[in-house]
């Protein structure tokens, strides 16, 4: 029994030097008492603990553009909308566990943030300050701290003024680019919108969300197919980038229809949602393996992510359809090929393609997309959608 003490003496202290050096390792704690989550969310919890320990630079209070970063790589370039998802998985962690980490960690991304943007919020992109938008008010959803909600409030203010009546209305993408619109200055807008509502009961939120969404719907959405086409008027003449077919243009769509029905319990939403994703095997997943496509690095490296997250959206707003049940399948299938073949063998960092090794450097973007499918299969698993 002495021995034994003398033992767990032992280990607690280890525990607070690692804590007390600023150590993410809030797993390591868990282990001691058995405390346990399911499979997916110890995977989860262990790309958290990489994700920090790789990516984050305490000095400047910002994520890290790669792992290892070179000089350039670091926090040069700016990627603001890579920081937002950052800010998304780090509210994942938090409703996860409650873990006081988290929400520290948030803090300081927050500050870090507005230091880098020069004091403010706002940039030159609307779709990339609606993904900012979304996630501060994710942040403010789990920990109810008035600046993340002002942060989302200030951003909607600045994105409304997008909307104009080139190519019939939607949002611009970038302000000095005002005539052309596309899915990602869209589709997110309008599950912005529909959620302010459903926070804060503002009737023009929802109108906002409904025209934000018609338009979308009717412009950038194959009415066959449910598959949702990335913009309209990018070279100036009018025409649709059909050709252009990626995977987060199909998740912000199925969400803005998840959050639409989620505010106002129309059918026709939840309708539109089904059909997108009942489409995206066909369009997207590997005939012979049912894995989602590598859409390569950079900003295309993020696309899965956003997807999943998406699609785990819709599993929660309806999780007997026929259509929720292939989706758990196919975020299974690329979850279990990711840990198995797309992580490195010494580290939880993680392939821009789910099936194939790591590249000696790994992209912050790349990252996040890895995490967001471990986040919504761990989430899955703990509402008992998953075996």
């Amino acid at each position: 029994m002495k021995r034994r003490n003398i033992r767990l003496a032992a280990a607690l202290a280890a525990a607070i030097i690692l804590v007390s050096a600023g150590a993410w390792q809030g797993g390591y704690l868990d282990s001691l008492f058995g405390k346990s989550g399911g499979k997916w969310a110890e995977r989860a919890e262990e790309a958290q603990r990489q994700f920090n320990t790789s990516f984050w630079d305490e000095n400047k209070g910002l994520y890290n553009n790669a792992a290892p970063c070179m000089l350039q790589l670091c926090t040069d370039p700016f990627n603001y909308w890579w920081l937002a998802h950052a800010v998304d998985v780090l509210v994942d962690g938090y409703e996860r566990t409650d873990d006081e980490r988290y929400e520290e960690q948030l803090s300081k991304l927050y500050d870090g943030i507005l230091n880098r943007n020069a004091g403010v919020f706002p940039n030159e992109y609307y779709d990339d300050m609606k993904w900012m938008a979304l996630a501060w008010l994710r942040a403010y959803d789990a920990k109810g701290e008035e600046r993340y909600k002002e942060a989302a409030l200030v951003l909607w203010e600045d994105i409304k003024k997008g909307w104009n009546d080139e190519m019939g209305g939607g949002i611009a993408w970038r302000k000095t680019q005002l005539d052309y619109k596309n899915t990602p200055a869209n589709a997110p807008a309008a599950i912005l919108a529909a959620r302010l509502y459903q926070r804060f009961g503002n009737g023009d939120d929802l109108k906002w969300a409904e025209k934000i969404y018609r338009w979308q719907k009717e412009h950038l959405v194959d009415p066959d197919t449910g598959l949702v086409w990335d913009g309209i008027n990018r070279t100036g003449d009018g025409s649709i980038d059909k050709n252009w077919k990626f995977t987060y243009g199909q998740g912000v769509y199925i969400g803005a229809g998840v959050e639409l029905y989620n505010a106002t319990g129309d059918e026709g939403y939840l309708s539109d949602a089904r059909k997108t994703a009942n489409h995206l095997e066909d369009a997207f997943a590997s005939p012979a393996t049912g894995m989602l496509p590598s859409e390569g690095e950079g900003d295309g490296a993020l696309f899965k992510g956003v997807l999943v997250r998406y699609m785990g959206e819709l599993i929660a707003a309806d999780p007997e359809h026929e259509v929720a049940k292939a989706l758990e399948d196919m975020l299974k299938t690329n979850g279990d090929s990711l840990w198995e073949y797309g992580k490195g063998t010494d580290a939880a960092l993680f392939s821009n393609s789910w099936a194939q090794t790591p590249d000696e450097v790994v992209q912050l973007s790349t990252q996040l997309s890895g995490m967001m499918l471990l986040e919504q299969l761990a989430l899955l698993e703990r509402e008992g959608q998953l075996p």
